[in-house]
């Protein structure tokens, strides 16, 4: 175990920044893309159903992020203090901090649960549904509510995985459940015509699989830090650090949630057509974003470790390099997605209101991702290093304190072209405060690197 824990020190502090934010870049980005593709099977095989089943998708996305808000929060929180323990050295306390993380984020997905199916008509509606979209939503919900405590717990296992450089293990696990579940949705949705419930029956079932291979990697010795009952803090100190370093990630997806549901109540002004259009162009979007983020996240683990063993210079490389493929990728995807939006949106709804709403909608947001590669790259550096504070309010910016606000007065102003329009804005302004964080953060580095080398 010695010998493998030096090795895998060597590699986080030696191997050359690039090569080594791609070796665990790669798997997540394949991670990445195969769940969203799931998200978007569950989208495609619902949409056959008709616009208010297609709905449905797009309001439960909204309770699925409140899932993976906590869970993120647990397993960001987690992760990021076991990369600096570990870049320090200190592989009781990564033991100590997983331990903890897991157990505390399946409680919260627990009480999610509980809350989630005693109260479920109330949340549907407060999450977007109209009357015609509710009973679908309805249904696909009380199964992922059902699926909540594997949902949230394994957020914090698949980070604990990326974190210490191991992001191939937490592929096998998140593709294994994704492809099971598109599976599913084949299944159960077309062949058995069981509608909306069979998709939510897959997604659970899919989910439950995939946290027990994540599971199976603790208990098989694959990972530096374990998950034990000896582990467990009963320092409240280490929890609140943990919620702490993964309050951004916390504020990111519960504001997500949030915009999807002020962005659902606002389509829905304009019917159901508008509600699914959305929910399908947010879905292409971020399939297309998940490639950047996935490279995103292969930086964190990379910043993380080494700003923990202070090798600062690794930091600053690390952070260019990830910013300029993000742009480099995300630039290709969206020139060539506003080619193709009209056909892009046909793909999951036949409807022609869908698909001339949609079409637009995507052609507008697909200019944002031209402007996203930075904040998120910011925001994740700040945060695997330590930096809550900063962390936390840039991670408001983008679906809380510009979206929120934009889509308001814009809604209200231009109707359902304000809506359209209001993400590709409040990007745009998120990037615009990101940049002055980011050039004096980088100033710090090098003051800090001078002063390793005297």
């Amino acid at each position: 175990m010695k010998e493998q824990s030096s090795a895998q020190y060597k590699k986080m502090t030696e191997t050359p920044v690039p090569k080594l934010i791609l070796m665990l870049g790669i798997p997540t980005t394949i991670s990445m893309l195969v769940t969203s593709i799931y998200n978007m099977a569950d989208t495609y095989f619902v949409g056959q159903i008709g616009t208010s089943a297609s709905g449905a998708i797009g309001v439960v996305f909204g309770l699925m992020a409140i899932i993976q808000a906590f869970g993120f929060m647990f397993g960001h929180g987690a992760g990021s203090i076991i990369s600096r323990s570990l870049g320090a050295k200190n592989k009781e306390r990564a033991s100590t901090i997983a331990s903890t993380g897991f157990v505390w984020a399946a409680l919260a997905g627990v009480a999610i649960s509980v809350f989630g199916l005693l109260f479920i008509n109330p949340l549907m509606r407060l999450l977007g549904s109209t009357d015609t979209i509710l009973p679908y939503a309805r249904t696909y919900a009380i199964f992922i509510l059902l699926a909540a405590p594997f949902m949230a717990s394994s957020c914090v296992m698949n980070n604990v995985l990326r974190y210490e450089g191991r992001a191939a293990l937490a592929m096998i696990g998140l593709v294994t459940g994704s492809l099971l579940n598109i599976f599913g949705d084949w299944l159960l949705v077309s062949k058995f015509q069981m509608g909306v419930a069979g998709a939510g029956i897959s997604t659970a079932v899919s989910q439950t699989i995939s946290f027990c291979i994540l599971l199976s990697m603790f208990l098989r010795g694959k990972t530096e830090s374990k998950l034990s009952i000896k582990w467990i803090s009963k320092d409240l100190k280490d929890v609140l650090l943990i919620c702490q370093t993964g309050l951004p990630s916390l504020m990111r997806q519960g504001l997500s949630s949030v915009s999807t549901m002020i962005l659902n109540g606002q389509a829905g002004v304009y019917g159901d057509a508008a509600v699914a259009a959305m929910s399908i162009v947010n879905r292409i979007c971020f399939f297309i974003f998940s490639v950047g983020l996935g490279i995103g996240q292969g930086f964190q683990p990379v910043s993380a470790f080494n700003y923990g063993a202070k090798k600062y210079d690794r930091v600053r490389k690390g952070f260019y390099f990830t910013w300029a493929v993000g742009e480099l990728l995300l630039g290709g995807f969206a020139i060539v997605g506003m080619f193709f939006s009209q056909n892009l949106v046909a793909i999951f709804r036949d409807d022609p209101k869908v698909i001339e709403i949609g079409n637009f909608a995507l052609s507008i947001q697909l200019w944002a991702l031209f402007f996203q590669p930075l904040a998120v790259c910011a925001n994740m550096m700040f945060q695997s290093i330590g930096k809550n504070a900063v962390a936390t309010f840039l991670s408001m910016l983008r679906s809380g304190l510009f979206f929120i606000p934009t889509i308001l007065i814009l809604a209200n102003t231009l109707g359902l072209t304000g809506v359209e329009i209001s993400q590709t804005v409040a990007d745009i302004l998120a990037f615009a405060v990101s940049v002055p964080f980011v050039i004096n953060f980088m100033k710090d580095l090098k003051r800090l690197e001078r002063a390793e080398t005297k």
